[in-house]
């Protein structure tokens, strides 16, 4: 939220009334929450494409000749090892090793880094870099007001992208970027994004976020291209199985805790902060193994929500992080951390409390739905 505590508005802001979007406050950004069916949308996404305003991502840039150094003490990952033209799904944690975000690195170049940050924690993030990078000869830049950023979403979004760029899309891996042209206007080029689909991110001036929004529109008419908003978004990524900050981690969680072990890489060189807390963790972990993560498939038509207690026999046995109605499979579905004796997919006798009623629950292996290549 601005100093003024008024809502901030992304460049395309207009363009989502004109277009009839629902907004809503999200993370002090005026946001689309949809702009017609949410279901629409999500079926959009999953058949066709769906575009999306992301620009309240917070984007900080690193750069200088000890940038990927620094990034190594900051963050959980081996960012050193990324190579230029790639990206990583990574964390930034506290000396406690509790996480206080996860993130995308981009490597630009050489000496130049994109830390693209959760809008609700961009500034956080930004102040912990900003904070670590005292004894670097490095640079951490705000540059959350120099982009704009648009998603293309789904199956049929390289065909639709393809037809404004001539930048190699079928050589643009998974979590790669590359800087290009789409419908004239510069733009960085990702094939990144957060619905389970393959997609595109496209890092533009905010400037230039309109006109590139119209293209993409007037590309993706003949094939069902739909606007989307945060609504469709969050559904999508439950089915996918993507964790959301502030539901399936918090502070209160390490990586191990939240079996995202796999992204704290102790082999790197130096210290990181967090080291020895993550160290710790693992090894508790490993002795004695903390709630996991697993999917819950509902067998009636309630629909659980965050914090609802997840029991079994009786007792509580854990706690739901984020639910919903899935689009795709039909029923409601629900991401939560259980003991893991009762994390086993396939195992019975589950249940969520939703208002003093335990409704019958089928723990699944997440994701819940994962595209065919």
């Amino acid at each position: 939220m601005s100093s003024t505590g008024e809502l901030r508005h992304t460049a395309l802001d207009a363009l989502h009334r004109s277009l009839g979007a629902t907004m809503t406050d999200f993370a002090g950004w005026d946001m689309p929450l949809r702009y017609g069916s949410e279901r629409d949308e999500h079926t959009a996404v999953r058949t066709k494409a769906g575009l999306f305003d992301l620009s309240h991502m917070g984007e900080i840039t690193v750069t200088g000749p000890q940038a990927a150094a620094l990034l190594d003490f900051a963050l959980v990952g081996n960012i050193g090892g990324v190579k230029p033209g790639r990206a990583r799904y990574t964390m930034i944690c506290r000396a406690d090793g509790g996480i206080l975000d996860d993130l995308i690195v981009y490597r630009l170049g050489e000496t130049e880094y994109m830390v693209v940050a959760n809008a609700s924690n961009a500034q956080v993030v930004l102040d912990a870099l900003t904070e670590r990078a005292a004894g670097f000869d490095a640079e951490v830049r705000d540059d959350r007001d120099a982009y704009a950023l648009i998603a293309v979403q789904g199956p049929e979004s390289a065909g639709i992208l393809k037809s404004l760029t001539d930048a190699d899309l079928d050589g643009l891996k998974y979590y790669a970027g590359l800087p290009g042209t789409v419908a004239g206007v510069p733009a960085l080029i990702a094939r990144t994004g957060y619905t389970g689909e393959d997609g595109f991110e496209l890092f533009v001036k905010p400037e230039h976020a309109v006109e590139l929004w119209q293209a993409l529109t007037k590309a993706g008419e003949g094939v069902g291209l739909v606007p989307c908003g945060l609504s469709c978004r969050d559904t999508l990524r439950l089915e996918a199985g993507m964790p959301l900050y502030g539901h399936e981690l918090s502070t209160s969680l390490t990586p191990f805790d939240a079996g995202l072990g796999r992204v704290v890489k102790f082999e790197k060189e130096g210290d990181f902060v967090g080291r020895e807390a993550l160290r710790e963790a693992a090894a508790r972990a490993e002795q004695n193994p903390p709630r996991v993560l697993v999917g819950l498939v509902a067998e009636g038509r309630r629909v659980p929500r965050a914090g609802y207690t997840v029991v079994a026999g009786g007792e509580v046995i854990g706690e739901v992080t984020s639910g919903a109605p899935s689009p795709t499979l039909g029923k409601p579905i629900a991401m939560a951390y259980v003991d893991p004796g009762h994390a086993a997919p396939g195992t019975t006798g589950v249940g969520v409390d939703i208002r003093g009623s335990h409704e019958p629950y089928e723990v699944v292996a997440l994701p819940f739905y994962k595209r065919q290549k």
